[in-house]
């Protein structure tokens, strides 16, 4: 893959706090476009490895390229390139969504038009309301609105849905959604399992400051080739096999029961499945 098809670019990447080495020689590429979720537990290091992605914190060692710059040594030019949204970006409860979107706009010579950007966010109905009126996930649409004014390349979004309600969690899934179809590029970091899985062109583990695994969703840890869990009502009882081959296993209980099978499941193990043996195995491995 050439750096031109690269958003983000990592290697050996290396942070230590006196003792605590927080970053252990991380690689990571991101590929331009993409939604990449970093996953992993409080202290595993994702934290610190982002904002030194995104020029807030220096690093000891290794090589770091984000749109083909060193963040280190990065300008205003290439922070006019990203946007970034952080748990909280700020209060402006007496002001209107309006007037914070257009005061952040006055920020970059060629910000999005404000009012297209309220709209693009759901807002346009709320334009004129006061930022404390707003919902919890009006008040992350309007985060976003600030992180993206200046029509980034490249978004980093920070727990994005962390104290939402379920219906404002899809809400939310469908901007980002939105903005990825649209070409922005879209680092985030959860730690809901099924936000990771909705969203995600790929997802990265990383413990203990090292990258355990990079994947696909669908493919992380073997996920999609895992044995299957074969469900069926017989008799009056719940029945269960664990099999390899879960369409042999469904074709044979359809000519049991002549077609259709009672209560028929098939399932394999889920992400968040993956992720805890993931993080179960590095723990054993660091003891």
């Amino acid at each position: 893959m050439t750096d031109e098809e690269l958003a983000i670019s990592v290697s050996g990447l290396r942070k230590s706090y006196r003792d605590n080495q927080a970053v252990a020689g991380v690689d990571l590429t991101v590929r331009r476009g993409e939604v990449f979720a970093l996953l992993g537990p409080n202290g595993a290091g994702k934290t610190t490895t982002v904002e030194i992605l995104e020029g807030f914190r220096q690093r000891d060692g290794g090589d770091v390229s984000v749109l083909g710059v060193d963040p280190a040594k990065a300008g205003a030019d290439w922070r006019k390139r990203i946007g970034i949204v952080l748990q909280g970006t700020g209060e402006f409860d007496e002001l209107k969504v309006g007037e914070v979107v257009r005061h952040f706009a006055r920020f970059y010579p060629n910000a999005n038009d404000p009012a297209e950007v309220i709209e693009r966010v759901g807002l346009s109905d709320k334009a004129g309301s006061r930022t404390h009126t707003l919902s919890g996930g009006q008040k992350r649409r309007l985060d976003v609105a600030l992180g993206i004014i200046n029509q980034p390349e490249l978004l980093f979004l920070d727990e994005p849905t962390t104290g939402f309600d379920p219906a404002a969690r899809r809400e939310f899934w469908d901007l980002i959604r939105q903005l990825s179809h649209q070409g922005t590029t879209i680092l985030l970091t959860t730690h809901y399992l099924d936000e990771a899985e909705a969203l995600a062109d790929r997802v990265g583990v990383i413990n203990r400051g090292a990258m355990v695994a990079v994947s696909t969703p669908a493919e992380l840890g073997g996920r999609h080739q895992a044995t299957a869990r074969v469900g069926w009502r017989e008799d009056g009882q719940a029945r269960f096999e664990q099999t390899d081959h879960p369409t042999d296993a469904v074709r044979r209980l359809s000519e049991r029961f002549g077609g259709e099978v009672p209560e028929l499941t098939v399932t394999r193990p889920t992400l968040e499945d993956i992720y805890l043996e993931m993080l179960g195995e590095k723990e054993q491995a660091a003891a």
